[in-house]
Parts: C-alpha cells; sequence; structure tokens
C-alpha cells in the first residue's frame, strides 16, 4: 500500500522525449534497484530547489508508482523519502501543488516492554550500550561511589547490564547514581511512561542486585537553558563520586553554527562544560553518517538514502514485508527522513555528524581518546553474534569501534578522557 496519491496534471508530458524528466527516467525503466530510486529522488528535490513545481510534481507521481511501504527495502524507504518530499513541497508552495500527503507523522508511545523489544530487534542501540558498559565499568574500578550523567535517547534502558555487572564485582558494587535531564529531543523512541517511572524500575532491579541506587531528574536542565545550566551546582556534583559522563545518540541534537561567521557551536560549548565537571570517563555514541550542515536538498537526500537503507535492508532479513514491529520501526524511521528532507533552519534538528569529525571536534576540546580493550571487543562480538549474520565490527582511527552492515558504518562507539595538563598549566 502506497502513503501517497498524487494526480499527474499533464500525462502526455511522458511522450516529450526531450523533457527533464525523460532524462531522470533514463535507465530506469523496469528497474526498482536503489539507484534507480535514488536518482529519482535526487532529481526531484533539485526541482524542489529550482522552484520547478511541475517538475517537481511529475517526478513525484513517477515515485509514486515505484515506492511502496510494503516492498523491497528499497522501496520501502523510497515510499518515505517521497512522503518527506510531499510534505516540504505543500509547505514551500501549497497553492501551486496538487499533491495529497500529510506531513502530521503520529508519533508512537511505547510501553517499556515495546522499547525493551525496540532495542533489541537489531544491535543499532545495544551496540553502544555494551561498548560504552564495558568502558564505563573498567573506568570506575575501585570507586565507591559513581554518579552517571546520562544524556540519551533511550530511556535508561543501557543501565540494567551495568548494574547487572557492578552487583557481581569482587569487592562489591559502588553506590550509584544516575541524573537524566528533564529535557529529552521529541524524536523515537518514545516512552509512555515519565523518567521518574523510569528511574523507579532501576531503582527496584538495582535492590533486588543489592546495588546501592539514587536516581534525579534534573528539572532545572531544559533545551532553552540547557548549556548555561551545565554546572556543578545544577547537577548536584559530589567530590566523593566517580563522575562519568554518558551520551548515546544525543549530542547531534546540539545545534552546530560553525558555517555562521563568529558563532560558536553549541556541541563545542557543551564539551567544555563537560570538561569544567572534572569526569573519569566520557562514552559517545552515535550514527556514523554526516548530515551535520548539509546546506543542499540533494546533498543531503543523497546521504540519507544511502546510509538509511542499512536499517530498512537489515529488517528484511528477518521480519515479514508486513510485520507491524517492523512497519512500526520503520515509521520511527521515517519521522527522522522527515525531519531530514522537508525541514530547514532551527526546525531541522537532525544534524548527524560523522566520527571521523567528531573524533576531531572531541581533540580540538581538549580530550584524548581511550582504546577499547581486547574484553570489550569480545563482549561485543558476542553480542553481534545474537543478531543477523550481515552485522559486524571494525576499528578506525581515534581508538573507535564501529559497528557495520555488510560492510557499511553504521554506529560508531568512542570514549574520551581530559587532556591532562602540565605543571605550567600547558596541554
Amino acid at each position: 500500500m502506497n502513503f501517497t496519491t498524487i494526480p499527474l496534471q499533464n500525462p502526455s508530458f511522458f511522450n516529450n522525449s526531450q523533457s527533464s524528466l525523460a532524462g531522470a527516467l533514463q535507465g530506469c525503466i523496469g528497474s526498482l534497484d536503489g539507484a534507480c530510486l535514488e536518482k529519482l529522488l535526487l532529481h526531484c528535490a533539485s526541482a524542489l530547489e529550482n522552484n520547478d513545481v511541475t517538475l517537481a510534481q511529475q517526478v513525484m507521481w513517477v515515485l509514486n508508482n515505484l515506492a511502496s511501504s510494503n516492498g523491497d527495502p528499497n522501496q520501502r524507504l523510497t515510499s518515505w523519502f517521497l512522503r518527506a518530499l510531499i510534505s516540504r513541497a505543500s509547505r514551500v508552495c501549497p497553492n501551486a501543488t496538487n499533491l495529497h500527503g500529510s506531513s502530521n507523522l503520529e508519533r508512537r508511545l511505547m510501553s517499556v516492554t515495546e522499547l525493551a523489544g525496540y532495542v533489541d530487534l537489531i544491535p543499532w542501540h545495544r551496540f553502544g550500550f555494551c561498548a560504552s558498559n564495558s568502558v564505563i565499568y573498567k573506568a570506575i574500578e575501585g570507586q565507591t561511589k559513581v554518579h552517571i550523567l546520562d544524556f540519551s535517547i533511550t530511556h535508561c534502558m543501557q543501565w540494567p547490564t551495568l548494574i547487572d555487572a557492578i552487583a557481581k564485582r569482587p569487592e562489591g558494587p559502588p553506590s550509584l547514581r544516575i541524573s537524566v535531564p528533564s529535557w529529552r529531543p521529541q524524536v523515537p523512541p518514545l516512552l509512555n511512561v515519565s523518567s521518574e517511572e523510569v528511574g523507579q524500575r532501576l531503582a527496584n532491579f538495582a535492590k533486588f542486585r543489592d546495588v546501592p541506587f539514587e536516581f534525579h531528574v534534573i528539572e532545572d536542565l531544559n533545551y532553552d537553558m540547557f548549556l548555561s545550566q551545565l554546572n556543578p551546582s545544577t547537577l548536584q556534583i559530589r567530590d566523593d563520586e566517580a563522575l562519568v559522563v554518558n551520551c548515546q545518540n544525543w549530542l547531534r541534537y546540539l545545534h552546530d553554527d560553525e558555517q555562521i561567521k563568529g558563532a560558536i557551536s553549541s556541541r563545542d560549548i557543551f564539551l567544555d562544560r563537560v570538561k569544567d565537571l572534572n569526569p573519569c570517563i566520557v562514552t559517545i555514541v552515535d550514527e556514523d553518517c554526516d548530515l551535520g550542515n548539509s546546506t543542499t536538498l540533494t546533498s543531503r537526500i543523497a546521504t540519507c538514502f544511502n546510509y538509511l537503507w542499512i536499517p530498512f535492508d537489515a529488517l528484511e532479513t528477518f521480519l515479514p514485508k508486513d510485520s507491524k514491529q517492523r512497519l512500526d520501526y520503520e515509521g520511527d524511521i521515517g519521522h527522522k527522513i522527515e525531519n531530514i528532507i522537508g525541514f530547514e533552519g532551527n526546525q531541522r534538528i537532525e544534524r548527524l555528524e560523522s566520527c571521523n569529525k567528531f573524533s576531531q571536534r572531541m581533540e580540538n576540546s581538549g580530550y584524548m581518546s581511550v582504546p577499547f580493550s581486547e574484553e570489550t571487543i569480545k563482549e561485543v562480538k558476542s553480542l553481534l553474534d545474537e543478531h543477523a549474520s550481515g552485522w559486524g565490527m571494525k576499528k578506525e582511527e581515534h581508538d573507535m569501534l564501529v559497528l557495520t552492515w555488510k560492510g557499511h558504518n553504521s554506529v560508531y562507539a568512542t570514549s574520551w578522557v581530559i587532556v591532562p595538563t602540565t605543571p605550567y598549566g600547558h596541554e
């Protein structure tokens, strides 16, 4: 079933071999491969950028007949791109288009049980959980009190595994305090219970494992005041605790204004504020795709299409085409596509940064990478063995671990400490 119905105002257009659309269709007739679909999407984006509404509409008509939310991975992915392009076109020139499509995507609220299934479906999130937890466990060896500042979009799903691990420490578990900001980007996965309820569930599990535990929602840490409130007082930093800062698929939602002359990136400010807190370890996990300051729609589509193909292809290997779980997961990715393609300026919050660029940013901010141990690599490989054979892992520069699908980079995991200063105050 297709998402949209797009009337073609001038069917005789296809009889014109000299038309721009004929060029776009060159070599694509009868083909449904990814290269053809990507070519048509780029042609449509170029038409929109050039305010050629008629051509854009005609390409959309073709795409609508090729894309399908129940087709193969490329067709399914294309259906979401098409929806985003229709949404964009209808906002930019609502009176000039004759397109039927809704930009009001329903936001799915999950139960905690559904969230657990979401995280376990493919190793997209668990890869980062596993790598980060292993590094954190090693960093807090010998510590009796630990405080984790958790900046994450996955509602603390990372922590039961760590709680279970520290409960087994030969010297006994440390007391553990986890703090989360009250502000969270409104992106999937979305939960139908509050952060306080999540904290209570963690507390119950920690009690069952005999781990002393506190959970704190930092109410003053909202989006508008976020960076200015990132200080020891608001965060309730205690001198006798080992501090861990954990960032999972989160830093991309801080604006990066490096293209504006004289502007300071919010990401750099965040890293400077974190450095002032003197953490014993900083773990950062995110998607390895460069969508940060791509100014053109066509460049974003090309990058995004070739990257988000990965989860669509992975789901194809073990879930039927009409699986509700698969459709829901793909719908959540559709929210991301809608934001990347449909919006500009401050409304476009999905601004991914490649692992190499972000590692350079970390080094420029006064951090140095921490290599992952062989034990960590062994744990991650064991995790990947639970999933389809297309998943793999490789090491890259800056001591990064990268999750791959059929050799394509998908998610990176890194860990960092502050570069020590010399007695003279120089790094």
